[in-house]
């Protein structure tokens, strides 16, 4: 099933998501292939469960067709992650997200991390990431803690984006994919 990408100015996108059991989801293999399924028909090489609207600490990642040569074969699903570590030197690499369509902008992140997470079999993996594929896993973590990659940016950079931000909210905005966006606040009544 493929869901629709919540916009930015989704209150989801800034919740912290919550832990998730084995016995609470029963259906724990069918919404991770919601959720590849639904990346992939965005052309994203990550997608996290607040995405979709879920406040859920689940992301996946595929970089499969990616341009990047680092990332092929690089297909992962992170269930409660926890990062360890982000350590080594921060590089800057211009990031786009799927809730933010068509803005991409340069974001400073460490270039290894360390993190512990279960995978779609409840198996229990400490791994560690480096390049692109830790920037991919940092990108989609912070979905799970409520950041989104534009808080990485300078305030004048904010400034500047903020009248596409808000188009993007309103539904101002194109995707080739289908996208939920915020309801507007209600008009109070005189």
């Amino acid at each position: 099933m493929i869901y629709p990408i919540v916009a930015y100015g989704d209150p989801v996108l800034r919740d912290v998501a919550q832990d998730i059991t084995k016995e609470d989801f029963e259906n724990l293999s069918e919404f991770v292939q919601n959720l590849f399924e639904t990346m992939h028909n965005a052309g994203g090489i990550g997608l996290a469960a607040p995405q979709i609207g879920k406040s859920l600490r689940v992301f996946v990642v595929d970089g499969n067709g990616s341009e990047d040569q680092e990332l092929e074969g690089f297909k992962k699903v992170f269930i409660n992650p926890t990062m360890l570590e982000e350590f080594d030197e921060p590089w800057a690499y211009e990031e786009g997200c799927l809730s933010i369509p068509n803005i991409r902008e340069s974001v400073k992140r460490n270039s290894k991390i360390r993190i512990r997470f279960y995978d779609e079999n409840w198996n229990e993996l400490e791994e560690e990431f480096g390049g692109m594929q830790a920037r991919v896993i940092q990108h989609e973590y912070d979905h799970i803690e409520g950041v989104l990659f534009t808080d990485y940016l300078s305030p004048l950079k904010k400034r500047l984006l903020k009248g596409k931000l808000n188009n993007i909210s309103r539904g101002k905005v194109s995707a080739d994919y289908k996208m939920r966006f915020p309801k507007p606040p209600k008009k109070k009544r005189r």
